[in-house]
């Protein structure tokens, strides 16, 4: 494999910021030489960081990450080291190995890709649905998606089938030029949504794509900035339905659940939207579950946030965290964060939202 090309002069890192970095790594790892590494920065101004570096920087991103409660196997990140990889379609080779990767057939590991300078791409996250406006102000599929649809559609894609979950292709930028790629079938596998006990919900035909890989944050590391440094975890079940299948303003798929339930949906206060959300859970954690593919509860995943605060505290550290990101959309109070505190400082290195700009030659990014 190449060696890692210098970041481009705008990417320098801060002498400061890579001093503090090699420092925790030295210390965290037990690696030698650090006096050397730094006099090396002293001297340059700049870091070229090893593939060890780099790995160990990614791992604690994913540590620092505040909003994300899956934080206990940090250290298990594998981090891809693509740094010589700069066109598109080589991108996309490595981007759809990614994906067959990280799902492992059902046994999703946790997997960041980093990429050289000078690449992005432009969806928020690999595998999304697209978002159709229909003439009536409604909109076929998935409503957060619309102007990421519109965006591809302006660099050429015909668009899908016409379902509520017609896969979008990946637009991939790279040394200025954009460049359209369809995801293969192999690299986005899908679990329709049963429920045990209630045929008429299996029926609706909803479905979720079984890995989800986030694309539109900037892995800091060192005072290095990497714009595109794809990565999954697994899915937790109320991502999928307590907010992309249930919100209103995304699939609002709770009305329908109801009726397949049989409940009276008259008035609010039957608490039928809440019976529909805990059923439509159960049918998420039911279908997963069947087709064998790995996924958290938020029961288990809170408790384990718990474990990992305990482990941080006994290496020296604080684990910090942002409360309103911690605590599940679905009975909060039945989890031990509910009753917790964090300090929710942003420490590095870490993972930095990328913000869309009316001059950026690429789309608005649709948020979690």
């Amino acid at each position: 494999m190449p060696a890692p090309r210098l970041p481009e002069p705008a990417a320098q890192p801060q002498v400061p910021e890579a001093l503090t970095f090699l420092e925790a790594y030295h210390a965290e790892t037990g690696a030698p030489g650090l006096a050397e590494r730094c006099q090396e920065v002293q001297r340059s101004g700049q870091l070229l960081l090893s593939t060890a570096e780099l790995t160990h920087g990614a791992r604690m991103a994913w540590r620092h990450s505040t909003r994300c409660v899956g934080r206990l196997p940090w250290a298990s990140l594998q981090v891809r080291d693509l740094r010589h990889v700069s066109g598109a379609s080589e991108v996309f080779a490595h981007l759809c190995a990614h994906l067959r990767a990280a799902l492992n057939g059902g046994r999703i590991v946790p997997i960041l890709s980093v990429f050289g300078p000078g690449v992005q791409v432009h969806n928020d996250q690999l595998i999304r649905y697209a978002g159709y406006p229909q003439p009536d102000g409604t909109v076929l599929g998935d409503p957060q998606n619309v102007a990421l649809t519109r965006h591809l559609q302006r660099l050429g894609w015909a668009g899908g089938p016409g379902t509520p979950f017609d896969v979008l292709p990946l637009a991939i930028e790279a040394q200025g030029e954009v460049a359209l790629f369809e995801l293969p079938p192999d690299t986005v596998h899908e679990v329709p949504i049963t429920h045990p006990d209630a045929p008429g919900l299996g029926a609706l035909g909803l479905r979720w794509h079984a890995l989800p890989v986030i694309s539109n944050m900037t892995l800091e590391v060192a005072g290095q900035s990497f714009t595109c440094a794809p990565f999954n975890g697994w899915y937790l079940q109320t991502e999928i339905a307590a907010r992309n299948l249930a919100d209103e303003e995304r699939y609002n798929a709770l009305p329908a659940v109801a009726q397949a339930l049989g409940l009276d949906t008259s008035q609010r206060r039957s608490l039928w939207l809440d019976r529909a959300l805990v059923e439509l859970n159960v049918a998420v954690l039911h279908s997963f579950d069947a087709a064998g593919v790995r996924m958290a509860d938020h029961h288990s995943v809170t408790r384990q946030f718990q474990h990992f605060v305990q482990l941080e505290a006994q290496a020296g550290r604080t684990a910090r965290g942002r409360w309103s990101w911690l605590i599940p959309p679905l009975s909060p109070a039945t989890t031990p964060v509910w009753h917790q505190a964090y300090d929710d400082t942003e420490l590095k290195p870490n993972f930095v939202p990328q913000v869309w700009r009316e001059t950026h030659s690429g789309c608005p990014f649709q948020g979690p």
